[in-house]
């Protein structure tokens, strides 16, 4: 219960704070423009508790999914007055910006945010410091029908020259099913390779079945009451063998647990300069055999605001351009719509997030969280801000308002389209959720 508390709380306050600078940026821009604001509001249906100061009613209401600014005739459906602070009664241009304002406010604030996490506490995994070769190659995967071979170096990927692992990562995740053209140097030859990375876990991303060199296949996790811990091994140890064969990276002790399956394992280990020998006992979980050990080597750094605020923009931009990649291959069907996250999920991460060690966790999660609600408010569709900005240039265009019965048909469509998807993506979290509802669901 201690943790659905953490994350119940910590997903609200998550979210609370995004909402709240969301609005907060076109309530700031309407005033600074000179429209009438009537209500600041957190959540939507009943006023829970508020306050009023000058002609704005600051309140918070009884359904905590989203909130908004209700401005003085910004409805096109209702009767227009020759007010001047009415909203309809302002520009293009400026109804354009109090439109753009809050998305604007989301991608600001990850920019800040994601600056002063670099500050502090800059994490990442070790081998994306490093070229792209590969350590491993797990039997019938993509890869391994492909002919990718150990030792290869990928020069290029999806058009990407000299990726970085972590390129290299998002290209597979985002292509399931779908064709890969992969460029790899190997003993001096370059050569070209198709692979089409299978969708794989309940998010249907997709797995090529290739593993990054390791120098060293070092314990950086252990989990509590699995096999490992109960055996006596601990963070640090480095794996030397298997049942007396070498260990070249932690796939290749997957593969082998595939085929021991539950059979006692004799694993070597290199701990403060001297060799010990533990025999561990696997469990299945999760459809697979496992002994509850993490080597994802990490690397900490504390970067100068310059450095911090550099890296934060290209990390930013480049997630921005993630999100919109994820949302056009959704639309073409090219990658599952599993692979959204909804409130469950993010209320788990949050939860998880707050469990670690420092408020750089959860402030980085809040930072990811504010870009992607940035962004998916300037999509295209009606009753988000972007369907908004659309509508505005369609009329700048055309030099003259468009209909107010289209208007009313494309909010109702839009309006049923929203709702839809948000059953949609619950139905996904509950199903990724709930420990055996994916197999008894559709």
């Amino acid at each position: 219960m201690s943790d659905f508390l953490t994350s119940l709380v910590a997903v609200v306050a998550v979210l609370g704070f995004m909402i709240l600078i969301h609005e907060f940026g076109h309530y700031a821009v309407a005033k600074w423009l000179g429209v009438r604001v009537e209500q600041f509001a957190i959540g939507f249906g009943k006023r829970l508790v508020g306050f009023r100061r000058g002609e704005t009613d600051y309140r918070i209401n009884a359904i905590p999914l989203g909130g908004y600014v209700k401005m003085s005739g910004e409805n096109p459906m209702d009767e227009r007055s020759d007010d001047p602070r009415e909203f309809m009664n302002h520009s293009r241009w400026h109804r354009f910006l109090i439109a753009i304002a809050g998305p604007t406010m989301n991608i600001l604030l990850a920019i800040v945010l994601l600056t002063t996490v670099y500050m502090v506490h800059y994490e990442y995994p070790a081998v994306y410091d490093e070229a792209p070769v590969i350590g491993w190659v797990t039997k019938g995967t993509p890869a391994a029908k492909a002919g990718f071979q150990i030792g290869d170096r990928i020069t290029r990927v999806d058009g990407v020259e000299n990726p970085t692992w972590e390129q290299v990562d998002l290209k597979q995740a985002l292509s399931p099913g779908q064709p890969l053209v992969v460029e790899v140097e190997r003993n001096g030859q370059t050569l070209e390779k198709t692979v089409v990375p299978e969708a794989m876990g309940l998010d249907q991303i997709g797995y090529a079945g290739w593993t990054p060199k390791e120098d060293t296949v070092t314990i950086t996790d252990l989990q509590e009451n699995m096999p490992a811990e109960k055996a006596g091994l601990k963070e640090g140890d480095k794996i030397v063998a298997l049942d007396g064969k070498p260990v070249p990276a932690l796939a290749s002790m997957v593969e082998s647990l595939e085929v021991s399956k539950d059979k006692p394992i004799t694993l070597t280990v290199l701990r403060n300069g001297q060799q010990k020998t533990f025999t561990v006992q696997p469990v299945l979980t999760e459809k697979r055999y496992r002994i509850g050990i993490g080597t994802m080597q990490m690397k900490v750094k504390t970067l100068p605001f310059a450095a911090a605020l550099d890296l934060s923009l290209h990390e930013n931009r480049q997630n921005a351009l993630l999100i919109l990649e994820l949302v056009k291959k959704m639309a073409q069907r090219k990658i599952s719509m599993q692979s959204i996250e909804g409130p469950i999920r993010i209320g788990q991460a949050a939860g998880e997030a707050a469990r670690r060690k420092g408020w750089t966790p959860l402030m980085g999660l809040t930072a990811a969280i504010s870009l992607n609600l940035g962004i998916f408010n300037l999509l295209p569709i009606p009753i988000l801000d972007g369907g908004v900005i659309l509508f505005l240039l369609i009329e700048g265009l055309m030099r003259r308002d468009i209909s107010l019965n289209i208007k009313e048909r494309v909010y109702q469509f839009a309006f049923v389209f929203l709702v839809l998807f948000a059953v949609m993506v619950i139905y996904n979290d509950l199903k990724k959720t709930i420990p055996g509802l994916a197999d008894r669901l559709p």
